[in-house]
């Protein structure tokens, strides 16, 4: 039976949505019910005292752009810097709770390489409110990290969403992970909105696509920011899915630009030749994160240097 073109349109902009959700790297190639056996391991490392939060890593929403992300923290683990507090928002958000766990940047390169994202979305024919329900995301995310609350991190973590009655900033640091992050890359119109107690949450780009001041309120002395979502080049959205991102991005940009500039040290990966909605570009986001976090990396160590003298 042929579909009409309505139909066919709401087939494309679900799959094409479904994409967001592997913009962090670390969905696996398998469904959820599948993925407990496989997901990769948490990192065992010695936990940092209790409120520890001096050097901040910020990761800012950018869809598939996210894979950047993934690059800078490679780089840095290999120049031995470790932040003390990770925030993100929506993409940022996803790859913050996996690095906040202690799954290391070569796993989740290796998934985000391989990643069939179709498979970690449950759609929804009937609702209103959204395409995407959220709980496959959810449920991945929590399997993945053994069930771990957000308090039990290995590095304390925010993932930040927006109130979708009132607009505001929420900066989700307690209970289920899984939750906190579906809450934050809740893109309104793909995404039905997350709902924790009885607040409905919507992606954190809304109202923070680059949570400096986040970072700053929770005691971060020394903020480092990544800000993947740059203005693409010569953009041309041409289906529904790609023009509503785009519209996002364009919002996006001047919210971001004013609080990024507060950051200490401000990391921008030149993603503007890659739309934010091209996620065959894995492999080239993350080597351009990485080469991005390999030269700002001293930058990064010297402030950290600078810092401890201060103290002393």
């Amino acid at each position: 039976m042929s579909l009409d073109k309505t139909q066919l349109n709401r087939r494309r902009l679900l799959a094409a949505g479904a994409s967001t959700l592997a913009a962090a790297g670390v969905i696996s190639t398998l469904s959820p019910a599948s993925a407990q056996a496989q997901t990769v391991a948490p990192r065992r490392t010695t936990p940092r005292p209790p409120g520890t939060k001096k050097f901040a890593l910020v990761l800012g929403s950018g869809a598939a752009r996210g894979f950047a992300h993934i690059g800078v923290i490679k780089a840095f683990e290999e120049a031995g810097l470790r932040p003390d507090l990770i925030v993100g928002t929506s993409a940022g958000a996803l790859v913050g709770a996996f690095a906040a766990a202690g799954i290391s940047p070569a796993q989740m390169e290796e998934t985000a390489l391989r990643v069939r994202d179709i498979e970690i979305v449950d759609f929804e024919t009937g609702s209103k409110r959204g395409m995407v329900v959220g709980d496959s995301l959810q449920r991945f995310v929590n399997l993945a990290v053994r069930g771990r609350s957000i308090e039990s991190l290995q590095t304390p973590f925010a993932a930040i969403a927006t109130q979708l009655r009132t607009g505001e900033l929420s900066m989700l640091q307690r209970g289920d992970l899984g939750l906190a992050v579906r809450a934050s890359c809740s893109v309104p119109g793909v995404f039905i909105p997350a709902k924790i107690g009885d607040v409905d949450y919507v992606d954190g780009a809304l109202v923070s696509p680059v949570p400096v001041r986040a970072a700053r309120q929770l005691g971060a002395e020394l903020v480092v920011a990544v800000d993947v979502g740059s203005a693409t080049m010569n953009a041309n959205p041409l289906g529904t899915y790609e023009q509503v991102m785009h519209a996002f991005e364009i919002m996006g940009r001047s919210l971001a630009g004013l609080e990024s500039e507060q950051a200490d040290v401000l990391i921008r990966p030149d993603t503007r030749s890659i739309p934010s909605t091209d996620f065959s570009s894995r492999a080239a986001l993350i080597a351009i994160g990485y080469a991005t976090g390999k030269r700002f990396a001293p930058v990064v160590a010297e402030k950290l240097v600078q810092m401890k003298a201060r103290k002393s």
